[in-house]
């Protein structure tokens, strides 16, 4: 069914739709102000750090910047911000790509991937935590009707 068709729907179908969008949208919004909170709290560290390095940690032989980026759907400014930061505190290291000084290459060190960890293991147990109340089965349901809806959407644009 195309976009077209699918607004002629009955109005009542309509609002449906419009009702699981707002859940769906203050649930993310709840979880994600509480991991901020945690991630601050437990970690002294930000989400943006948090997935940044995530990015880095499944690229063990690290990433473009301009990869990142798009990977991450934020601007070169944004990532670099963060790199900057990371590579300070010496859970990043940056190098120029073949001698290229325009393209640069980040990968987390030792110390950063240990930092990744612990990070990544409290972050499963929270989200465990956060989302407790929702079954395996239809947490697992949720997300093969997301990927769907995604995929269609993506296509569609």
């Amino acid at each position: 069914m195309d976009a077209s068709a699918r607004t002629l729907e009955k109005p009542a179908t309509n609002k449906e739709r419009l009702r699981l969008w707002i859940r769906l949208l203050r649930a993310a919004r709840v979880v994600e102000g509480e991991l901020r909170d945690r991630l601050k709290r437990e970690f002294d560290t930000t989400l943006p750090r948090f997935d940044v390095m995530s990015a880095l940690y499944r690229q063990p032989e690290g990433m473009l910047m301009s990869d990142l980026s798009r990977f991450l759907l934020v601007s070169n400014g944004n990532v670099t911000g963060i790199v900057d930061r990371l590579v300070t505190d010496g859970f990043v290291v940056r190098a120029n790509r073949d001698g290229d000084r325009r393209t640069s290459i980040a990968r987390l060190t030792e110390a950063g991937s240990a930092r990744f960890a612990a990070m990544a293991e409290a972050h499963e147990i929270w989200i465990a935590e956060l989302l407790g109340e929702v079954s395996e089965e239809d947490a697992r349901r949720l997300s093969v009707m997301l990927k769907a809806f995604r995929s269609n959407w993506e296509n569609e644009h």
